[in-house]
């Protein structure tokens, strides 16, 4: 298992290392001439468990993500977090920008690497693919939303922070994920007037079942430690962060049974 810096690890053991431990490993794959390099963490032991793709924020694969995916494994779950931009692109925060804006820009591209990466952790032999969930934070929050308007056969879709975009009308009808979003109230990123248009999009959708929490004076990346920049709109919120997990733990629960 691997180790993380205090903060990280403040987090992650708030879920009790189970009895019987976890299995954690980098996952090296490749599609269409394209290699990443991903991470697995799952309870110790040969049963299937439900699967959750995890989607990195705009830092790519990072000891966050990887942190996220080990707390899940002590839920109960398999965790895969996916690799967007590719193995040898782990961009500083001066590049990100610029390598998440490419995916923003063609999304024809981007849905299809996260269609791969589900189909990546729907062919683990320890995921029940009958039962899978996808998260992500900030890029990787606006990805999962993403992955469910492709009408990927995902159960259950959560988005912590990320962008609330919209699409062509009556696209979200393609959607059959359940989602939770999870908002925060101070977020320059997704403002009101996002929001509000993100709702209204879904509402041309009634089958779709979704609910969107909205948490007092979180700015953007309010889940990430590291997160301290309020004059760019960005900063960690201590109650938001463990309010969403528990709303994320409580929904996949519900889903599930």
């Amino acid at each position: 298992m691997d180790t993380y810096p205090p903060n990280l690890t403040a987090i992650l053991d708030r879920e009790p290392l189970p009895a019987s431990g976890v299995a954690s490993r980098d996952v090296d794959y490749e599609l269409d001439g394209v290699a990443y390099r991903g991470y697995s963490a799952r309870p110790a032991g040969d049963e299937r468990y439900p699967g959750v793709l995890v989607v990195h924020d705009w830092l790519g694969v990072t000891d966050y993500v990887r942190m996220r995916c080990d707390m899940l494994a002590r839920l109960g779950y398999v965790a895969f977090a996916a690799d967007v931009f590719g193995a040898d692109v782990r961009p500083t925060p001066q590049e990100a920008p610029a390598v998440a804006g490419r995916f923003y820009a063609d999304r024809p591209l981007w849905r299809k690497r996260l269609v791969e990466a589900f189909d990546e952790l729907c062919s683990d032999p320890f995921v029940d693919a009958s039962r899978t969930a996808a998260i992500g934070y900030c890029f990787g929050g606006s990805s999962v939303l993403e992955l469910a308007r492709t009408g990927a056969a995902v159960d259950a879709v959560v988005s912590f922070h990320g962008g609330l975009l919209t699409g062509p009308a009556g696209e979200v009808e393609q959607i059959t994920a359940k989602l939770l979003v999870l908002h925060g109230a101070a977020d320059p990123v997704a403002p009101d007037d996002a929001m509000i248009a993100f709702e209204n999009d879904l509402r041309t959708a009634p089958a779709v079942d979704w609910q969107l929490v909205s948490y007092a004076n979180a700015m953007h990346a309010f889940t990430l430690p590291d997160a301290d920049a309020p004059a760019q709109g960005a900063q960690f919120h201590a109650t938001a962060e463990r309010r969403s997990w528990a709303a994320m733990k409580t929904f996949l629960a519900e889903v599930f049974g």
